[in-house]
């Protein structure tokens, strides 16, 4: 069962890399198209109405896909008024309820979000400007971040447990 667990979170870690390596490279490309964006409406007069909302869409992705990364490298925001001062047990015993807590959150969200993903699926859904694009990528991106940072949440609470055991998961 070790050994499972064990490349369970391997897996789950190298995935949430690769996705986060993947949303970094985002920002060039939301870089290119915001000047590709100035120097059409400025340079040749000539704007296109679909940069912004690209890069609105791409900077959607860039966060949700940034999501399992940030707690894979516990690198979220954390208030450390009492935190740093407990030991490691210690702080193995508050991630642990927290990253049960952060599940509890990411189940209701994705919930929601598969259900916000079905909606738009069965009516086409699309935003309201004059490129008119579907939402139905962006939602499915979303439903897949959020699978994969509930996989490495459920990831963190085997951590948190084999720090408490006084072992360590890698």
């Amino acid at each position: 069962m070790r050994g499972l667990i064990a490349g369970y979170v391997r897996l789950t870690d190298r995935i949430s890399d690769y996705v986060g390596y993947l949303a970094a490279g985002l920002i060039f490309f939301m870089g290119a198209t915001l000047m590709f964006d100035a120097f059409t409406r400025n340079v040749i007069n000539m704007p296109v109405h679909w940069a912004v909302e690209l890069t609105q869409f791409t900077l959607a992705a860039y966060y949700f896909m940034g999501g399992a990364f940030t707690l894979k490298n516990d690198s979220h925001v954390r208030m450390d008024l009492i935190y740093s001062a407990l030991s490691d047990r210690g702080r193995a015993w508050i991630n642990l309820v927290t990253s049960v807590c952060l599940i509890f959150y990411l189940v209701v969200t994705l919930i929601g979000g598969i259900s916000s993903l079905d909606y738009a699926i069965e009516t086409n859904e699309r935003r309201f400007s004059i490129w008119n694009p579907s939402v139905i990528p962006i939602k499915a991106l979303l439903v897949f971040c959020l699978v994969l940072m509930l996989m490495q949440a459920i990831s963190l609470v085997f951590k948190h447990a084999a720090t408490l055991r006084g072992e360590k998961l890698s």
